[in-house]
């Protein structure tokens, strides 16, 4: 087979920690299978596997979310804490506490050796997936079980930690494991199920299962299908929209039915929405005075988003260079290691916790409404028994209760309940305490080997922040009128907007958890001002890790500087390619000798326009202007080795230059006719056995190939295992048919053409690719501007684009490679030295 150097498709940039990670094909093969296929489907019958599909997925993350709220069955140590400070027995409450939570973590910390791609909070992860890059082992069924379990262990051993985040994760397993009905862990579990067997459908399902993750999180089913929408897909059309939608609420009122049954035993009432409910926001009514908010308060919401981008900016560079320094200096070593610092950082955390609460907490006097002159405890307010419930006495004489101990001994969602309606006074210095204590022990915490969240972390770290600048601007310059939860819920926005940097759906999310739209406005300024402050410094926490471990993730768009590169100037004029018609020998020595998962199918043949240009002078001379203009890969392959910047007039010696008799066609031969027939001729059976010798010139290195469509690896190793090929002395009508659902049997897992065993095929035999190749893929011509190159690419959700010059030949490709910010930056500087 005839091929130059293979090129470069699945690699990302070599920044610390990269992977060798592969992409995804989110688009269509629209070959003979596939046609075939659509002419028997009815749409009526996709639709309804869909939904109900969708509604599966819900209910799945509903017993996510329900498992992971078991966490508070595990903790019941602040009430023996409680008990020995009454009892004196403190040295005893703290080492129980030690074991207890060294206990948890360390469990955390096995799960996440079994499988590592489990630790953090899995949205990265996600994001590279829907953004088309395959991370290995991220929705695999080991991991959803890893996930689900180690958070638990992680929230219950004390970490900094939320279970909104993983919780994400693990639906959009759920999402992409469930279509199929069939896991590489569980083999013998197979059902015949033939549908949803591509990385488009799989993607739609996956933003699926995250957006009905947040949407059971949070009880906010718009911003659920909004954060996918936002921070995780890159591609989205609109029959997408309204799925996820009704995933979404799927999931969140299955979760609402089940809680308010199990918790209330009032089945259907409906009265727990999500995981994190923030309760209901109203002002004392003795308090006339008393607003929400006012329009005077925009003004400090402004700055406490600058405040909160300044801080979520700090955040995110501290943790960093935790993050770098672990690459260096943690992952490289055993992996007992990493289970050593887990257990650093708990054994650190429950004696700050311990330490502070006994020491550092002040008495402080309860007041006589405790949420906010709401005396309602029905189940139309259970956040009011949640509030006076969780209420600690460490030390405290009766009619007061320990500050520091009320955040630092509660869930984190309960704490989130004090600082939001807790009306007696915080001190600041226990809120500024707590804050800087909080601040950097979940900076610490969020990067270790533990399956761990941010949300609520930042939420309440954020939430301390707001109730301290109600405090001060209550007690120095007297502005009374203020409400201190709503300065709470701004201080937790502006916090976890500047670290996340996210906008719309982090205003919908919270809109939706508060139940009150007049948050709406404030909200929304407040997490604009917060992302644009922290960009002026860094990138989103999401973000960054996703460029330390090197993953080739396609942004929104590129600079505007980019538009003065070409597709010719990214594209790799290499191709390693295949025929039509090729032999059995030919492409396992291909696919044996590359790693590429995308083949240009080619001819070699331009007799055609010689003979045109014998009979024709206009036409000779037509073709000479289209010889003098058009880009190929021989001219191509000169330009960079002489590192030229224009493109030479002549891109083919001895075509254009040399004198070409003309001759009068003979009157018998009808012109028109001739070309007609030539047009729809068949593609030529080619048997190509020679390889490039060293002695090749340029042009015959780098010959034209005419374009006729693309074939992935995958569908090659198919056609080899099952068979499909013809003898050289019979007709390609007799080669075996195959249909899409055989095509498409071995997915996602194809076999490995290392793997294989084909000594009973004849290496002489012929396989006919045309059927089973993309006729018409997307392709862009050489002079397209890099900007209208990556918009398409990633519009469409590509993994290869070819470069097609007028004529129709292949002159280079387009992987997700060539696109990357760094490889983009590498050849505008290329550009620049040239000119």
């Amino acid at each position: 087979m005839s091929a130059a150097t293979p090129e470069s498709v699945t690699t990302g940039p070599n920044s610390q920690g990269s992977l060798y990670l592969l992409s995804l094909d989110y688009d269509r093969s629209i070959n003979e299978p596939y046609l075939e296929v659509l002419e028997s489907l009815d749409s009526k019958v996709r639709w309804c596997r869909e939904v109900t599909v969708m509604g599966v997925i819900s209910f799945c993350c509903f017993s996510l979310d329900q498992l992971a709220g078991c966490v508070h069955f595990l903790d019941s140590r602040p009430a023996a804490v409680e008990e020995c400070s009454e009892k004196g027995c403190l040295a005893v409450s703290l080492l129980e506490l030690l074991g207890f939570n060294l206990t948890f973590i360390f469990l955390a910390s096995l799960l996440v050796l079994i499988q590592p791609v489990a630790a953090g909070s899995g949205i990265p992860e996600i994001k590279c997936y829907l953004n088309g890059v395959k991370v290995p082992g991220i929705v695999r069924l080991r991991t959803l079980v890893c996930k689900a379990l180690g958070v638990l262990f992680s929230v219950a051993g004390g970490l900094f930690v939320g279970k909104e985040g993983p919780m994400i994760h693990s639906g959009a397993v759920v999402g992409a494991g469930l279509p199929q009905f069939q896991s590489i862990s569980l083999r013998k579990i197979q059902f015949n199920f033939p549908y949803f067997r591509s990385d488009r459908d799989k993607r739609d399902f996956v933003s699926a299962g995250a957006a009905a993750g947040v949407a059971a999180a949070f009880g906010a089913p718009i911003g659920g299908t909004l954060f996918s929408l936002e921070e995780g897909s890159s591609f989205w059309n609109q029959g997408l929209t309204w799925k996820v939608l009704f995933c979404s609420m799927s999931a969140t009122f299955t979760l609402n039915f089940f809680r308010s049954g199990i918790q209330f035993g009032s089945w259907g009432s409906f009265q727990l929405p999500g995981l994190l409910n923030f309760g209901e926001f109203k002002c004392p009514e003795s308090d006339k005075k008393c607003h929400l908010w006012t329009a005077v308060d925009l003004g400090f919401f402004i700055l406490m988003g600058i405040l909160g981008g300044l801080l979520g900016a700090t955040f995110n560079c501290i943790n960093k260079r935790l993050a770098k320094y672990r690459m260096r200096n943690v992952h490289p070593k055993p992996k007992l290691v990493r289970v050593l610092e887990s257990l650093l950082v708990c054994l650190t955390t429950t004696l700050v916790v311990f330490v502070a609460s006994m020491v550092l907490g002040e008495c402080r006097p309860l007041s006589s409404t405790n949420h906010g002159g709401n005396s309602s405890l029905g189940l139309q307010d259970s956040s009011s028994d949640e509030v006076n419930s969780s209420i600690k006495t460490f030390f405290c004489p009766n009619d007061t209760y320990n500050d520091m101990a009320t955040l630092f001994f509660n869930p984190q969602e309960s704490a989130i309940l004090q600082l939001f309606h807790q009306e007696g006074t915080f001190s600041p210095v226990t809120l500024s305490l707590f804050f800087l204590l909080y601040f950097l022990l979940s900076c610490w915490t969020y990067g270790i080997s533990v399956p761990s969240g941010l949300f609520v972390p930042s939420l309440l770290c954020g939430a301390a922040f707001g109730r301290l600048v109600a405090n001060l601007l209550k007690s120095y310059i007297g502005l009374d009128h203020i409400y201190s939860g709503t300065f709470a819920l701004i201080g937790a926005a502006a916090f976890l907007g500047g670290v996340v940097r996210m906008t719309i759906s982090l205003t919908v999310i919270l809109i939706e958890s508060t139940n009150e739209i007049t948050y709406g406005l404030p909200i929304m300024i407040t997490l604009m001002v917060a992302k644009w402050t922290g960009d002026l410094f860094n990138k989103g926490i999401y973000d960054i890790y996703v460029n330390l471990r090197g993953v080739p993730l396609l942004e929104w768009e590129t600079k505007a500087e980019m538009d003065k590169l070409r597709a010719s100037d990214i594209m790799e004029p290499n191709l390693m390619y295949v025929y039509p018609h090729t032999r059995i020998q030919s492409l396992v020595s291909i696919l044996r000798t590359t790693v590429h998962h995308a083949f240009p199918v080619v001819t070699e043949n331009r007799a055609y326009e010689r003979e045109f240009m014998k009979w024709d002078q206009l036409i000779s001379n037509n073709i000479k202007f289209k010889k003098s203009s058009i880009l190929t890969r021989a001219g191509e392959q000169r330009k960079r080795s002489q590192s030229m910047k224009s493109y030479p007039s002549s891109e083919l010696r001895n075509v254009c230059d040399d004198h070409i008799a003309t001759e009068e066609p003979p009157e018998t031969e009808d012109m028109l006719q001739q070309m007609l027939e030539r047009r729809y001729t068949p593609y030529p059976n080619l048997y190509p056995d020679q390889s490039p010798s060293e002695e090749w010139t340029m042009e015959e290195r780098f010959r034209p190939l005419t374009f006729h469509g693309l074939i992935l690896r995958s569908q090659l190793v198919t056609l080899l295992v099952r068979g499909v090929c013809y003898a050289e002395n019979q007709s390609s009508t007799s080669q075996p048919r195959l249909s899409y659902g055989e095509m498409a049997e071995d997915y996602p897992r194809y076999p490995d053409i290392h793997d294989l065993d084909l000594t009973l095929l004849n290496p002489r035999m012929i396989v006919d690719i045309t059927p089973y190749m993309n006729p018409s893929p997307f392709t862009v011509s050489p002079n397209t501007h890099v900007s209208q190159v990556f918009n398409l690419f990633r519009t469409m959700g590509l993994r290869h684009l070819p470069v097609v010059n007028a004529v129709g030949e292949i002159v280079g490709i387009i992987t997700r490679h060539n696109l990357t910010h760094e490889f983009l930056q590498a050849r505008l500087r290329q550009h620049y030295r040239t000119i």
